[in-house]
């Protein structure tokens, strides 16, 4: 079953649409499942807009409780991300860390 959020990101025109649909789907306590995340990567590298891609991940790590989550997120999207070409902000700016 596809979610509600799946079917916006897939229908994604523009980089608003993209990012209002980010905002309302970060918006909700849970952390959006991985389903939801890769569409939205792949709407980011659809209407070309790799600064959100970036910042997906840095969603997924302020949502999350603990950074064993945030590793396990990463792990699951890890081909995508290679594929896509997406670096971590922690990979641009190591030294704010």
């Amino acid at each position: 079953m596809v979610t509600r959020f799946e079917k916006e990101f897939d229908t994604v025109q523009d980089v608003f649409e993209l990012q209002r649909n980010l905002n309302n789907c970060f918006a909700y306590d849970l952390v959006p499942s991985v389903e939801v995340l890769t569409a939205a990567l792949k709407a980011a590298r659809r209407v070309n807009d790799y600064p959100t891609a970036v910042r997906v991940f840095e969603g997924i790590k302020a949502k999350v409780e603990t950074p064993e989550q945030y590793k396990q997120y990463l792990e699951s999207l890890e081909g995508l991300r290679q594929e896509l070409g997406v670096a971590l902000r922690e990979e641009l700016y190591p030294d704010e860390q």
